[in-house]
Formats: structure tokens, C-alpha cells, sequence
């Protein structure tokens, strides 16, 4: 284990890059201009306070704080990896409730605790290419959580004026402070409760190509140069990490 990994474990240098991380992404939100989109089928849902599932790609995950109105009761799902405890942690400081778990370990737990806050009426948040990919390739976690709740799926992106393009995975979107953003919703998704494996899987490219529209479109908004997708794979080639 090398000295920086050593460093990560640490519990002090953990609260330290939270206490710093929250302060970022603050200071962010605070000094951006925002602005939202949506149409009217997506604005009406919100307005009824319906439950929802709201579902953005990872690598925009920073910006997403910002399309949540000040008064919603939302919860997002983060990995149980280290890097998602520690995002966990950072976002409870800027109000956000979050839900432990993921598709590769916790999987079944998290649709269980995201099925009992949709029945009690609480809207939850799904990065469907987390915790480790393929980049922007939607797996079918938010597919079955709205099968088996009733919850339409609310697919979004985002962009800033002012950025860095990570060169991680996710090619994850670093906002920059004092600038401008952009919030961009989809239509609703709804997802027969009686919907066959061939019905799951068109809806799942249907989240799938929606979210890459509308990050494509965010990202145009400003002139910035698009974030292309990883390559499809077969699905008898999927790596272990990215199954449901």
C-alpha cells in the first residue's frame, strides 16, 4: 500500500477531505448562476409531490445538488466504496440525505431501501452507470426500482460555464466557482409493473439514450466539447463490476 492510500484510511485525513469537499461544493453552489430546464410532463409531476427516481450519470454527480429544490425530501445512492463513503459524508454537510449500496456489492439491500422510501412517499437519486461503470452506459437498477415501486424515473444532466474534465472513469465534471449552470430534465419514464425482460431492457436504452441528449445538450449550452460515452459491450462481455 503506498504512503497516499495509507494517508485515505486515515480517520483524521478523511474528516479533513470532507470538511474541505463540503466547503468546495458550497462555495460552488453559492457563487453559480443556475439555471433550470424542464418541460411541462416533468414539472407537473414535481409539482403533484410524487415520488420519483431521478437518474444522472456519475460523472455529473457534483452538479446535481443544484437541481434540488431546498425544501425536497431526496436520497441518493452512493457506493459503499470509500470514495462514495466519503461523498456520503460531504453531501450530509450540504443537506443531502443519502442511501448506502450499489449494484456491484449492497445491491439488493439498496432496491430494498429505496422501494420503502418511494412507498413512504420520498423521491431517491440513482447514478445507473455507478460506482464503476462503463461511463454513461445505463445498468438496470433504476429500471427495476421503478418496475416494482410505481415511480416514474426523472432522467437529468447538467453543465457549468466554468469546469475540469476529470480524467477518471466517469471523466467526472469538476465544477469551478463563479460561473454559470445548467439543469436539464427529461421526460418521465414510467415502467409497466408487468414489463417483460424485452420491455426492461428497451427502457433501460431509453434512460440510457435520454441522459446522454441531455448531457450532450448541456454541455453544448456552453460551447463545451461533449463527454463521449465508453464503448457498448455485449452483454455476455459485461465485467463483473458493472452487473446488477
Amino acid at each position: 500500500m503506498n504512503f497516499s492510500k495509507r494517508i485515505l484510511k486515515s480517520p483524521l485525513a478523511q474528516a479533513a477531505l470532507v470538511r474541505l469537499a463540503a466547503a468546495y461544493l458550497h462555495l460552488v453552489y453559492r457563487t453559480t448562476r443556475w439555471m433550470t430546464v424542464q418541460p411541462p410532463s416533468t414539472t407537473d409531476l414535481i409539482a403533484k409531490g410524487l415520488p420519483f427516481i431521478a437518474c444522472f450519470w456519475h460523472g455529473r454527480m457534483v452538479l446535481m445538488r443544484a437541481a434540488i429544490p431546498p425544501d425536497a425530501s431526496i436520497h441518493i445512492l452512493i457506493s459503499q466504496h470509500r470514495d462514495g463513503v466519503l461523498i456520503s459524508r460531504a453531501a450530509a454537510q450540504l443537506g443531502v440525505h443519502t442511501v448506502t449500496g450499489s449494484s456491484k456489492s449492497g445491491g439488493a439491500a439498496a432496491l430494498r431501501t429505496i422501494q420503502r422510501l418511494l412507498d413512504d412517499g420520498q423521491c431517491v437519486a440513482v447514478t445507473p452507470d455507478g460506482p464503476r461503470g462503463p461511463r454513461m452506459r445505463a445498468k438496470t437498477g433504476a429500471i427495476k426500482a421503478a418496475q416494482i415501486s410505481g415511480a416514474a424515473i426523472l432522467p437529468l444532466s447538467g453543465a457549468v460555464s466554468r469546469r475540469r474534465i476529470v480524467g477518471s472513469w466517469d471523466r467526472f465534471c469538476l465544477a469551478l466557482p463563479f460561473g454559470r449552470g445548467v439543469i436539464f430534465w427529461g421526460e418521465p419514464i414510467h415502467v409497466p409493473a408487468k414489463a417483460d425482460d424485452a420491455e426492461l431492457e428497451r427502457l433501460r436504452l431509453v434512460l440510457e439514450e435520454r441522459l446522454n441528449g441531455l448531457t450532450a445538450e448541456a454541455d453544448q449550452h456552453f460551447g463545451q466539447p461533449l463527454v463521449q460515452p465508453a464503448a457498448a459491450q455485449a452483454p455476455n462481455k459485461t465485467p463483473r463490476h458493472a452487473r446488477t
